[in-house]
């Protein structure tokens, strides 16, 4: 069985000048006037969209609905999309390459493991230039209720996709937090922590990762130890 190597989005492939945080504060000042609710103090990094929405709104005395999500998706998009056309994106360095290598090669399957919705988190990635069809599977915010459950449902959508599930450790996460090397041993997973987002080398190398590298920019590298 092909190795899957599932990206996380922000900070991994790409970063947006917070624009994503941004433009969920619009959301909840657009849906929610005088309530006052505010991202601050609100753990992002490595979390799931739907966590962070609900802390949001429980931090604000509000409880969070399924019908109150919806609602707050397709506003957070429409504002996502309108700053995206003015932000500046910047990919990580190495990742387009990387990527458009395990394609092509088809020696592994390329998929997300994203805190991010689906809908916001391919805009985003398409955004960036990367072209969101050699991504065959992924997880996303929604999938489970936090990020550990979210191993899985990549695996089981792979075995959907090809007919056979992939070996949890032949299932390879990277990702730039903590969160990200934590839902991966938790499956029997390996993971790459790659310091490209909020956290340093030196933060990420207790996390016990499998591989820490500064960046994907060693792609020659990366991509041996991905099909080793």
């Amino acid at each position: 069985m092909k190795p899957l190597v599932l990206f996380d989005i922000d900070g991994t492939l790409m970063r947006s000048q917070g624009v994503g945080v941004s433009a969920m504060q619009l959301a909840f000042d657009a849906l929610y006037p005088g309530h006052g609710l505010r991202m601050d103090g609100v753990p992002v990094a490595g979390r799931l969209d739907t966590l962070i929405w609900a802390d949001v709104l429980r931090n604000g005395g509000l409880e969070p609905t399924e019908a109150g999500q919806v609602t707050f998706r397709e506003r957070y998009k429409s504002f996502l999309t309108e700053r995206l056309g003015s932000a500046i994106v910047r990919r990580m360095p190495g990742v387009l390459e990387l990527v458009q290598r395990l394609h092509d090669k088809e020696e592994s399957i390329v998929g997300l493991l994203t805190g991010n919705w689906p809908d916001t988190g391919l805009l985003k990635i398409a955004t960036a230039g990367f072209n969101t069809a050699h991504f065959r599977v992924g997880a996303f915010a929604g999938d489970g209720p936090d990020r550990r459950s979210l191993p899985p449902v990549a695996m089981q959508r792979c075995e959907a996709l090809l007919g056979r599930a992939p070996r949890p450790e032949r299932t390879i996460i990277i990702g730039d937090t903590p969160l990200d090397v934590d839902c991966a041993h938790h499956n029997g997973c390996k993971v790459i922590a790659v310091a490209t987002g909020d956290f340093t080398i030196d933060q990420l190398r207790p996390t016990g990762a499998d591989l820490v590298v500064e960046t994907l920019e060693d792609v020659d590298t990366i991509e041996r130890w991905l099909l080793a």
